[in-house]
């Protein structure tokens, strides 16, 4: 090899890109170094489990990045500072929910049964019954609630994004539909039974009521959701109908609905799964029920948030000499997990039509 080709070689060598970098295994030994480095304070000092962790991830966000300080560089050491606390905020989001979560399956899955989801309360005053009432009376309130609210939602959403454009009744619905995303729930529930008292007089409570009230908070957010779908539709599919003749309305609802379907759907269903755990306007103006009712019009109507709440309040009395708790802590907490499982089913549902009914690219 000559004496020009080693020169280079010298130079290409001390001029490399290469970066010095720490194993990929670095984040997990600082991980365990930093539970061993708390465990000693924590077991000098008497500290609980909450102290042990919080000093750990510490630790573990100043020891990470001064490693990556020393052996690779500036910048390396920010990002693995940046990421660490990324990934930290994420675990402190999910401890709660995955907390709730195994509280409600351990306290609620022992009460599940065919019983359980097969009969009402009638004439029960200890053990035994269960949430068919309360289950039906949830699916009848929320589908007419969603009967109620999604043709209101969807109409106003296409009269803002296709027709009011910069007009001043456009800005006031928006104005309004802002402030209907605000209000609490317990004012729908007064606003309906306001309504059904006039109409009725003042022993109204009936289901219809409590749709009436639900409706109140599902319009905005249909309204919402399907604005935003509707101004995801590219101009050039209206403009291209536009040039071969149709006209706006059957535009709308051959080009721009089915185009915005999915994500439209993915809102409803959303709205609903929102509602669907409301207590407060049900307390006040559907009431409660023992017994099966499935008429929405006529009598009380127990939905599955309302059992919860009164199963928690009148537990009703555990058997003497037992030492096991009232009956309805129980039931309670099984209607709870079903409720947590109809939400989590609607969520899933909502992704899976979003995917289904998403327009199809390339």
């Amino acid at each position: 090899m000559s004496a020009s080709e080693l020169a280079l070689k010298d130079v290409s060598s001390s001029m490399s890109l290469a970066q010095p970098r720490l194993p990929r295994w670095a984040p997990a030994l600082i991980g365990v170094l930093a539970l061993a480095g708390a465990g000693l304070p924590a077991m000098l000092l008497g500290w609980g489990l909450v102290p042990w962790l919080l000093l750990a991830l510490l630790l573990f966000l100043v020891g990470l990045p001064l490693w990556s300080l020393g052996v690779e560089n500036s910048r390396a050491a920010v990002d693995r500072l940046m990421t660490s606390l990324v990934w930290s905020a994420f675990g402190l989001a999910v401890v709660p929910l995955v907390w709730l979560l195994w509280t409600v399956v351990s306290k609620g899955a022992s009460v599940i049964s065919v019983e359980f989801l097969t009969y009402d309360m009638r004439n029960i005053v200890g053990p035994g019954g269960g949430i068919y009432h309360a289950l039906l009376g949830t699916l009848l309130v929320t589908l007419a609630a969603a009967a109620i609210s999604v043709p209101v939602g969807l109409f106003a959403a296409i009269y803002l994004v296709e027709y009011g454009k910069g007009s001043k009744l456009a800005k006031w619905i928006t104005f309004l539909v802002d402030v209907m995303t605000g209000i609490p729930s317990i004012v729908a529930g007064l606003f309906a039974l306001a309504v059904f008292v006039l109409i009725l007089g003042p022993q109204a409570r009936l289901g219809f009521g409590g749709s009436v009230a639900l409706s109140l908070l599902m319009i905005p957010i249909v309204v919402r959701s399907a604005e935003e779908m509707l101004r995801l539709v590219p101009d050039d599919l209206r403009e291209a109908s536009y040039a071969l003749g149709v006209p706006k309305w059957r535009t709308i609802t051959k080009v721009v609905l089915p185009t915005a379907l999915g994500g439209i759907i993915t809102g409803v269903t959303l709205a609903v799964a929102r509602v669907i755990g409301e207590t407060a306007p049900l307390l006040v103006v559907a009431g409660k029920t023992d017994s099966v009712n499935l008429n929405l019009m006529h009598e009380r109507m127990t939905t599955l948030p309302v059992y919860i709440f009164y199963s928690f309040t009148q537990p009703g009395i555990a058997p003497a000499g037992s030492g096991a708790e009232a009956p309805g802590i129980a039931r309670a907490w099984g209607a709870a997990l079903v409720l947590i499982v109809i939400v989590m089913v609607l969520n899933l549902l909502a992704r899976f039509v979003g995917k289904i009914f998403a327009p199809k690219k390339g």
